[in-house]
């Protein structure tokens, strides 16, 4: 099993990279934490890693922090949750939010992160409480600058349907982010945090 990688980092976008490993390109998916941590593109990076084996494919999903492995990897254990889902989940909330809310057990908190409804949030608490202070310390990570904000747009619209929302719906999502955010100087990070907050189910 592939449990790291490093090597220089191709490609990038905010739920994908590409690593060249001796002269291997490794295709990586990733939450939005992890493209925040990053460097540029040309860099060297070191990923945590996790192999998820389907009968149709293999996908490779990397991770700035052991902890942030950790939570994708709790996630996933429960019953609904499944990689796509884990990976949009760690792209709107911290590790150590997350935990806090498990912990706590304050289920009504984690229905405010995209795509947890209030059953599968209860189920979160029930399953993870006990194995959340498994978790490592969760390091925040550095903010990137805002860009050129056409392409920032671009690539935080490419993010939302790569995360699985149609395109239409991702950009209804992206017009409210911008709405909540000013728009004018808001980082990729911020658009699609704003963005899936505006997808999350209303209680």
């Amino acid at each position: 099993m592939i449990t790291s990688l490093e090597g220089t980092l191709v490609s990038k976008s905010p739920t994908e990279i590409v690593v060249r490993v001796n002269g291997v390109g490794y295709g990586v998916n990733i939450p939005l934490s992890t493209f925040e941590a990053i460097g540029e593109v040309k860099s060297t990076v070191s990923l945590f890693t996790h192999l998820h084996v389907r009968e149709d494919a293999l996908q490779l999903y990397g991770f700035a922090s052991e902890a942030e492995r950790d939570a994708f990897r709790m996630l996933i254990s429960v019953s609904g949750i499944g990689p796509k889902m884990a990976q949009g989940i760690l792209s709107g909330i911290s590790v150590s939010e997350l935990r806090s809310r498990i912990a706590e057990g304050n289920s009504g908190a984690l229905t405010t992160i995209p795509g947890i409804g209030r059953k599968l949030a209860e189920r979160l608490v029930v399953e993870l409480r006990d194995k959340v202070t498994r978790l490592g310390p969760a390091a925040e990570p550095i903010p990137s600058a805002a860009g050129d904000q056409a392409r920032v747009r671009s690539e935080a619209l490419l993010a939302l349907t790569s995360l699985g929302y149609s395109r239409l719906a991702a950009e209804k999502a992206l017009r409210g982010a911008i709405l909540e955010t000013g728009g004018r100087d808001a980082t990729i990070e911020q658009l699609i945090k704003a963005a899936l907050r505006q997808t999350a189910p209303t209680q």
